[in-house]
């Protein structure tokens, strides 16, 4: 199996790689099918190698035709397996052509029924592919539904049946997978909407094609991968000092919302950072420093106290905890066009809503409710259209934007950054700030003369999903902001 690509995308262009390998490279499209269909047949005996019983659903497509084919593999290596074309048969191509090949095969088509389910250990979802754009219904909606109440596990083939492939909407009902291998190339599908929750485990296999396939196309995003942190943050040279390592300062926990500033401090700690002060409330000064005393704080009534903190530091986050009062006004008000690299998240956001400014050297790390505030949108229309808003934003704040959630997307050039890792576990309070003080303590550590913000974005939302992965192995349900903190230094 091919290693996970780090590009990602449209459909339209993984087509237009497959019509470049038969057009250039003169394969035919039967040979793709066969190569797909062995690159799944694999799939199948590397995560079920006990199986027994394999019931085959193929549609009348060439998705199909890849079910046709893995069918004539498993029968022919003596699993027994059952075939069912709920929708019809081929009538036309390379899936129909696959579809004689099977028969020839002496191979048989089952009538559908649902109690088929009950007497099979492994669902191969070959109905729909990449070609839907209407709502699944009728029977092909009723045999998606019973398959996903059977709690039968189900390899699907390119992508989930009902899934669509550019957006991740479920049209109409939607194979929830196990696991799903894409073939070409990965599409946006699987990351955006309801698309990591219906593929299950994701695999890739390039059918043998040379990158060359995709000279013509234009990626969507680029996954961030391990040379994305390593590039941020490359080994420590052994004479390095605290002054070397970075000083952070970070305001926020106005009164009654001290948790969610030491959260971002001890993240930064926990990233690197050589210096964290943090600039709070003066009535939670006192118990901060006694509950962290590697953090330096300082009690700020006004933006006096305050710039003269920002003349020190070398990259500032404002918003954890920050609340929304005439304090944190004030406050705002006093950072949003000082010189340094700013980190705006949280409350910061929400104030920026109220009048947004457009600046240089600054990251806004919304997450979607924040990002519809922002953009005057609601939740859903950011949902429904991610790099559509991440876009928006970058050009109306002139800003270097994360936009959070599942599937977090990061500004960067040429392509936007996507991050394919993190868990469900994540979805707590406290998450959010914990990620700001990790990119507030990757960005002191840039070097001179740098743009911080940029690469410490996508290192900052790749490591703190690592370090949440790394923490769910304890258990999901549960897990805790300072759970993942914890698991930091051991990612770095």
């Amino acid at each position: 199996m091919d290693r996970l690509p780090s590009r990602v995308y449209s459909v339209s262009s993984v087509r237009a790689a497959d019509r470049w390998a038969i057009e250039r490279l003169g394969l035919s499209g039967r040979v793709l099918m066969a190569r797909a269909a062995a690159a799944a047949f694999e799939t199948l005996r590397c995560h079920w190698p006990r199986v027994g019983r394999i019931l085959v659903l193929c549609g009348p497509g060439n998705n199909g035709g890849d079910g046709y084919v893995l069918a004539a593999l498993a029968a022919a290596e003596g699993y027994p397996v059952v075939v069912v074309a709920p929708a019809g048969l081929p009538s036309e191509g390379d899936a129909q052509a696959a579809h004689a090949d099977w028969q020839r095969a002496g191979g048989v088509l089952t009538n559908w029924r649902e109690s088929l389910l009950t007497e099979t250990d492994l669902v191969i979802d070959a109905l729909l592919g990449t070609g839907l754009s209407r709502p699944v219904s009728g029977v092909l909606a009723a045999v998606i539904e019973a398959v996903n109440a059977a709690g039968r596990p189900v390899l699907s083939l390119d992508v989930p049946s009902g899934l669509s492939a550019d957006d991740g909407r479920i049209l109409g009902q939607a194979i929830k997978a196990d696991v799903t291998i894409t073939f070409v190339g990965l599409k946006t599908g699987c990351f955006l909407g309801e698309g990591p929750n219906q593929t299950g485990r994701l695999l890739a296999h390039g059918l043998g094609l040379p990158p060359a396939v995709f000279s013509e196309a234009t990626p969507v995003w680029e996954r961030l991968t391990p040379e994305v942190l390593q590039a941020a943050l490359p080994r420590r040279s052994r004479t390095a000092h605290k002054g070397s390592a970075g000083r952070v300062l970070i305001i926020g926990g106005g009164a009654g919302l001290l948790g969610a500033v030491r959260l971002a401090g001890e993240a930064a700690l926990a990233v690197g950072a050589g210096l964290v002060q943090i600039g709070t409330a003066q009535c939670h000064a006192a118990a901060l420093a006694a509950a962290c005393p590697e953090l330096m704080v300082a009690a700020i009534e006004g933006p006096h106290e305050l710039m003269a903190l920002v003349a020190q530091a070398d990259v500032v986050a404002i918003g954890p905890g920050l609340g929304r009062g005439s304090w944190a006004h004030a406050l705002w008000e006093a950072v949003k066009d000082c010189d340094r690299p700013l980190i705006v998240d949280a409350d910061a956001l929400n104030l920026l809503s109220m009048a947004p400014v457009k600046r240089a050297r600054w990251c806004l790390t919304p997450h979607p409710g924040e990002a519809a505030r922002l953009l005057g949108l609601s939740t859903l229309a950011v949902q429904a259209d991610r790099r559509g808003a991440l876009l928006a934003l970058e050009q109306r704040f002139g800003a270097t934007v994360v936009l959070k959630g599942a599937g977090s997307l990061v500004s960067h050039d040429p392509l936007t950054w996507l991050c394919d890792r993190g868990n469900a576990g994540m979805a707590v309070g406290g998450m959010g700030d914990a990620l700001t003080g990790v990119i507030a303590g990757i960005a002191a550590q840039q070097p001179a003369g740098t743009d911080p913000l940029r690469q410490a974005s996508g290192a900052g939302v790749y490591l703190h999903a690592l370090a949440g992965d790394r923490a769910a192995v304890r258990g999901e349900r549960g897990m805790r902001p300072s759970d993942l903190i914890r698991e930091l230094p051991a990612c770095l």
